[in-house]
């Protein structure tokens, strides 16, 4: 059957799939079953070792002396801690964009291009082959515990649709390729998979993410949608728009695509988000899966309910420190890993990967929420903390109250961002400025101020070095907020040319520029 959707020169066949979920079932049964008898060390001990004897014979493993390590504290004592910019300066930057034998054996093929949340600065990721197979063994995974938890599931009887980023890869050189993740993994799905894969390959390479989100819209309600992932606000944006072509119907995702079974969502707190999906899920038998996925790697996956934290994959080709976040800067910090990390503490992530990276600091920072399985939480990054005035705040903590104050006036935020707002004339108390959206209008003045008593409440209440400093006004003042109409964030992103895809709206901007840029954007008032 084939008919028009509604796009512009795309006409779109709805195909038969073969429902393989019942053989999916059994690879599921035998993996779980697997996981539940193997010891987290050893699991972890075991992936270090392969990773290092395969890498030994590159010049970064020549250099490290890959050759004679044989347990973590000789690669700890063999390899320092580094960050991005380390290794392109150090290892990448001279072959780039071949790099073949550097840090990984055999030629990069892909590269993965980040945004830069905080800064705004393009990094390439290697991603290897092995790497794009590291990625299909945790997405394996995450069926694998959909399928555990719902045990009359039909997923892949129908189609999965990724709302991700352009496979239109720019070619660097002769057989490699720079692009977004998502677009990578999308172009590598292999041919038994793509019956069941949405979008077509028609409308995969698109990069204007309105075009995209305009012309996908119509086409999914004719297709039989069992999953869908992608980032909490662009998966909004797209429900909104589904919504304005059915007008007459409610705005339930259960009217649209009736066999829907599963919203994987990933990249940002889901806090925030959380109960405008509980709405759009209602009447649903769709349930809510997180996954913690970088372009560095596909790091965990919720294997219980939302919220319970996500289980790190611990034999898909990554092997992970863990560093005191207070630590990180400091000389010889504690490096742990799965062997000896401990529940509740705010830790820097470290990966060392099956695409070349070795002790490579991710930016991330997460806690422990158990041990056996180990599961965490990712609290937020390395540079997202606020502490322009020694108030030392963290983002989960941001996040948190945030949810809290948006609540207490009976509303929701669909983005936020916050930065510092020094001391100037007349102002001799710095604090911070919330540039708020908020999911339908803006706020009466009255219940924004109660947004605002309650946001520093709550800070108070879980931070006592901001509390300390807003006792009395004498080293922070209270916060400001700026409400900013629905839409506007993604104004801001487009006109960065970020909209869409992995892209994220920096939630806490310590750049000076860029928030900068943000408030002038916005017309702000309140600095």
């Amino acid at each position: 059957m084939s008919e028009a959707m509604g796009s512009p020169g795309i006409e779109i066949a709805t195909p038969f799939i073969f429902d393989t979920t019942p053989l999916f079932r059994l690879y599921a049964v035998w993996r779980l079953a697997w996981l539940s008898r193997q010891q987290p060390e050893d699991l972890q001990r075991r992936q270090l070792m392969s990773l290092v004897r395969l890498a030994e014979n590159t010049r970064f493993g020549r250099a490290h002396g890959f050759d004679g390590i044989r347990s973590v504290a000789d690669f700890q004592a063999a390899v320092a801690l580094r960050h991005y910019e380390d290794f392109w300066g150090e290892w990448w930057q001279r072959d780039f964009p071949r790099l073949t034998d550097v840090s990984w054996p055999g030629t990069v093929p892909f590269y993965a291009l980040t945004s830069g949340t905080t800064t705004g600065v393009t990094k390439y990721i290697p991603c290897t082959h092995e790497m794009n197979a590291s990625n299909r063994k945790v997405t394996a995974d995450l069926v694998s515990y959909h399928l555990s938890n719902r045990p009359r599931s039909r997923l892949l009887g129908g189609q999965n649709f990724m709302l991700g980023g352009s496979t239109d890869l720019r070619e660097l050189a002769p057989g490699v390729y720079a692009g977004d993740l998502s677009g990578i993994t999308a172009g590598v799905i292999p041919w038994w998979a793509r019956p069941r894969y949405f979008p077509p390959r028609e409308l995969e390479y698109l990069t204007d993410w309105e075009e995209k989100i305009a012309r996908l819209a119509p086409l999914s309600l004719h297709q039989d949608i069992r999953s869908i992932s992608g980032m909490p606000n662009w998966l909004l944006i797209l429900f909104d728009r589904i919504a304005g072509l059915r007008r007459q119907a409610p705005h339930r995702l259960v009217d649209y695509w009736p066999n829907l079974e599963l919203v994987v969502h990933g990249g940002v707190n889901f806090a925030p988000y959380r109960s405008l999906f509980w709405e759009w899920l209602e009447e649903s038998h769709a349930e809510t899966r997180e996954v913690y996925a970088a372009s560095e790697g596909f790091l965990a996956v919720a294997d219980r309910d939302d919220g319970e934290g996500m289980r790190l994959s611990l034999d898909a080709g990554l092997f992970y420190e863990f560093v005191p976040l207070e630590e990180l800067e400091v000389d010889n910090p504690t490096r742990h890993w799965i062997g000896t990390v401990e529940p509740d503490v705010n830790y820097a992530v470290v990966v060392s990967t099956c695409a070349g990276l070795w002790s490579y600091v991710l930016g991330d920072t997460v806690r422990f929420v158990d041990l056996d399985p180990p599961r965490v939480l990712v609290t937020g990054r390395v540079s997202y903390g606020l502490s322009a005035f020694g108030e030392h705040l963290i983002d989960e903590e941001i996040e948190n109250a945030v949810t809290q104050a948006a609540a207490n006036i009976g509303e929701r935020v669909v983005d936020y961002a916050v930065g510092a707002a020094f001391p100037g004339e007349g102002e001799p108390v710095g604090g911070h400025l919330y540039i708020v959206e908020f999911t339908r209008k803006l706020p009466e003045p009255g219940a924004l101020a109660s947004f605002v008593d309650k946001l520093d409440a709550a800070l108070s209440e879980t931070n006592e070095d901001y509390a300390a400093h807003r006792a009395g006004d004498f080293g922070l003042r209270a916060p400001r907020v700026q409400a900013v109409a629905p839409g506007t964030f993604a104004r801001w992103m487009k006109a960065r040319g970020q909209l869409g895809g992995q892209h994220k709206v920096p939630r806490v901007i310590n750049d000076p520029e860029l928030f900068e840029n943000l408030c002038n954007f916005v017309g702000s008032k309140e600095r």
